[in-house]
């Protein structure tokens, strides 16, 4: 049995694993929101409290973006080589890129009779919506995600953060991610995230 979550974390937390128990034994649950919103740190706190027998897989969408301008090859990618492949009960993978080298690198297969995770930018876009069982929206401050996001990546994203919010505006735009949204959180600007778990997090919403 995983270790409980503490106070606030288990109470913010309780809305997304109702949403996951309630999918079934093997769902996919995908977690969308901008840069910098606490993304990894929900999923992180999602794997480590699953209520399932099977440990989930856990898949980043930074591992997969093709460099800078790479958000919509990575939707698809995402789209072609996981969740419809699995959907279908095909073999499902993912392929990481390698940011140092500018290149694609090695596949990482992914086990059909395991729960599945799936965290990053652009995880909502329209097509993923049959294709998936929970959906999670994050929401934060732009200012607040902003310093988070720099905070976390550095000099290479302030040079990038421009280039960036253009796609991650346009991908708004176009797919409307938060309306395909079963559960929403909202991380409020006068608090951060606790590296151990979410709470930082408030204004849990489940749409079953």
């Amino acid at each position: 049995m995983p270790e409980a979550e503490s106070g606030a974390r288990a109470e913010l937390l309780a809305p997304v694993l109702q949403a996951v128990a309630a999918a079934g034994p093997n769902p996919v649950v995908l977690i969308d929101g901008p840069s910098g919103a606490g993304k990894s740190t929900l999923a992180d706190a999602l794997a480590r409290q699953w209520p399932g027998s099977h440990t989930p897989q856990l898949v980043r969408m930074d591992d997969i973006y093709p460099g800078w301008d790479g958000l919509d090859a990575a939707i698809r990618h995402l789209r072609w080589h996981v969740l419809e492949p699995r959907r279908a009960g095909g073999v499902a993978a993912w392929q990481r890129y390698d940011w140092s080298a500018n290149q694609r690198a090695e596949w990482h297969p992914l086990a059909e009779e395991r729960p599945l995770i799936v965290e990053g930018c652009g995880t909502l876009a329209a097509a993923h919506e049959p294709l998936s069982d929970v959906r999670v929206w994050l929401a934060a401050d732009d200012d607040l995600r902003k310093q988070r996001a720099l905070d976390r990546d550095g000099e290479a994203f302030r040079t990038h953060w421009d280039q960036w919010q253009e796609e991650w505006a346009a991908y708004l735009t176009e797919e409307e991610p938060e309306r395909r949204a079963t559960v929403r959180v909202r991380a409020p600007a006068t608090q951060t995230i606790d590296p151990q778990g979410i709470a930082g997090f408030a204004g849990l919403d489940w749409n079953p």
